[in-house]
């Protein structure tokens, strides 16, 4: 069998896997390290398949049997989200989000709508409860006042309460923000949310919502504990506002903490049930206590200002260079990067290439990374 050079035919045939009865996160991934390819692992022969580890015989006569039918599957899903105005990023994808490909239990794949920056430097879960108090809402006024000039990502779940107020705040102050659903791209849970949700894809800052759920997927329960692996495992740390002694909340903590992930916690009134889950985290040594933004930036380790520092200089110097502009406004939207695909993205030679980076170095705007990788200076 020839099989495709296309890169979009790994999206295709990574949900075409993914519909096959019997299979779950782990097993794909572990069909297509076997196999080279989606494509390939798709159509691998019986014998070939036998030989993976943890590939069961129920699972390769499934494969066979419902090729045609999951094919079909997953290519009316790729239209769906086409008419959704999303798009599916996958973890063979460079766009993959890093942070995921740390934890165990990634999902294959992510579909979303907005424009995200999936390697930003700083990424902060807010989560809390749905029964939001006046004084968890104070706590997180005040607390966006000092993390604003941080500029980190704010990702929460959409929910009633305090993820709603995180995303609202977020947006109030410039800041991108990801709403992780336990539904698909075209169903909004709740529905309330809508608006927030429209907001945070069109914002100038960047944010949208995603979700490892096909379209027409409803908010069944048991898919709110699997979206919270998802918040923990994008942030560097999460911060629990307000939190029951059971709930959500103390899920996405708990997973934080097994993903190595920072976790903070807002402590309250001992005789206040809404904050009994936040209390209990801290006193089982699952969560530091936070009492601002500033503690927790500078717990991070976060360097305050740092992104508006490179959008000055690269204002300042674009005056000058615009092929320099072009350079740092690439890395500031994409990462870092190797020397080709600047070249390719910019459209700058690469022996021209080379002096400006070597240019932009000195000046302190750019560094060198191993493997001929270049990003900008402080991210």
């Amino acid at each position: 069998m020839m099989v495709s050079t296309d890169p979009g035919s790994d999206s295709l045939y990574l949900l075409a896997l993914s519909y096959v009865s019997g299979i779950g996160t782990l097993g794909i991934k572990q069909l297509v390290a076997y196999a080279g390819s989606p494509e390939a692992a798709f159509y691998a022969s019986k014998r070939v398949l036998e030989k993976i580890p943890g590939i069961g015989p129920a699972y390769i006569k499934n494969l066979q049997t419902e090729q045609e039918s999951v094919l079909d599957l997953a290519r009316a899903e790729l239209k769906n989200l086409e008419k959704e105005g999303g798009q599916m990023v996958h973890y063979l994808d460079k766009e993959y989000p890093e942070r995921l490909k740390q934890i165990p239990d990634a999902p294959p794949f992510l579909f979303c709508k907005g424009h995200f920056h999936w390697n930003h430097p700083r990424v902060l879960a807010i989560v809390g409860t749905r029964q939001a108090t006046a004084y968890g809402k104070q706590a997180l006024d005040a607390f966006f006042e000092e993390i604003e000039p941080y500029k980190p990502v704010i990702v929460s779940g959409l929910a009633y309460g305090i993820d709603i107020y995180a995303h609202k705040l977020a947006l109030q102050y410039g800041l991108e923000t990801w709403g992780v659903m336990a539904t698909g791209v075209d169903y909004i849970y709740p529905a309330v949310h809508k608006t927030t949700a429209e907001q945070m894809q069109t914002s100038s800052a960047g944010g949208g919502i995603l979700t490892e759920n096909t379209t027409r997927t409803k908010p069944d329960a048991h898919r709110f504990p699997a979206r919270n692996r998802i918040i923990a495992g994008l942030s560097d740390a999460i911060f629990v506002v307000e939190a029951m002694e059971k709930g959500g909340a103390l899920i996405t903590a708990r997973l934080g903490l097994d993903y190595n992930r920072e976790v903070f916690a807002l402590p309250g009134n001992v005789s206040q049930r809404s904050s009994s889950g936040c209390n209990s985290l801290i006193q089982k040594n699952i969560a530091q206590i936070c009492l601002s933004g500033s503690q927790l930036a500078d717990i991070m380790g976060w360097e305050q200002g740092i992104e508006t520092m490179h959008k000055k200089k690269v204002r300042i110097i674009s005056h000058a260079d615009p092929d320099a502009q072009k350079v740092l406004e690439l890395m500031d939207n994409q990462g870092d990067l190797l020397m080709d695909e600047i070249s390719w993205k910019t459209q700058i030679p690469v022996n021209q290439l080379a002096g400006l980076l070597l240019n932009l170095e000195f000046q302190g705007l750019v560094k060198s990374l191993p493997g001929k990788r270049f990003g900008l200076a402080g991210n």
